[in-house]
C-alpha cells in the first residue's frame, strides 16, 4: 500500500508530506506526514506547494525524517504534493491510499458495512478504516475484491465482528 494521501475529489494532486518545524537555519524543514517513497524528497525532485512548483535543493534524514529544503519559501503545515499523473502505477493487488478512500465496503452477499474513510499502517498489514468505525486488515483473506468501476470493496464474512457476518 502507497502512503500518498487521500487528495480533495477530482483533485489532480496527491499529498505526499507537510512542511513541518525548522531545521536549521538555511530554510530546511522536516517533513511530516512523509510519503514512504523515499525519491519524493531527493534532490531535484519537484513538488507542487500551495499549486506552484518547487524544487528539492537539499535533502538529508533527521532521525528516520526526511528534511529537505526548496528552491523557495514555503509556509509550515503547508501541503507538498505530487500531480496524481505522475505517480507511478500501482503493482498488481497494490492501491494508493487516495483509490480506496471513498469507496463502499459490503461483505460477500452484499451486507453494506460502511465507507472507507482512510487507511493506517499496520504492525503486520494496513487497516481499512470504516466510517462504521469497523476497522479491516488489508489482507487476501479479509479483501476479497476492489472493484473502481462499481465503486466498492468486497469482504469475506466474519471480518466485521458483527454476529450477522457469521
Amino acid at each position: 500500500m502507497s502512503d500518498a494521501a487521500t487528495p480533495p475529489a477530482g483533485s489532480p494532486t496527491v499529498v505526499v508530506g507537510r512542511v513541518g518545524k525548522s531545521h536549521g537555519l538555511d530554510g530546511s524543514f522536516v517533513v511530516e506526514d512523509a510519503s514512504d517513497e523515499p525519491a519524493r524528497f531527493e534532490v531535484g525532485a519537484q513538488l507542487l506547494v500551495e499549486g506552484e512548483p518547487a524544487k528539492v535543493v537539499a535533502a538529508k534524514q533527521a532521525r528516520g525524517r526526511p528534511v529537505i529544503r526548496l528552491n523557495r519559501r514555503v509556509p509550515r503545515g503547508a501541503a507538498l504534493e505530487v500531480r496524481r499523473d505522475a505517480l507511478a502505477p500501482a503493482g498488481e493487488g497494490e492501491y494508493y491510499v487516495f483509490q480506496l478512500v471513498g469507496l463502499r465496503v459490503e461483505e460477500e452477499g452484499g451486507r453494506p458495512l460502511g465507507t472507507v474513510t482512510d487507511v493506517a499502517p499496520g504492525v503486520a498489514n494496513d487497516v481499512l478504516e470504516l466510517d462504521s468505525g469497523l476497522a479491516l486488515p488489508m489482507v487476501e483473506d479479509c479483501v476479497r475484491e476492489v472493484d473502481f468501476e462499481r465503486g466498492r470493496i468486497v469482504v469475506a464474512t466474519g471480518f466485521s465482528g458483527s454476529p450477522e457476518s457469521t
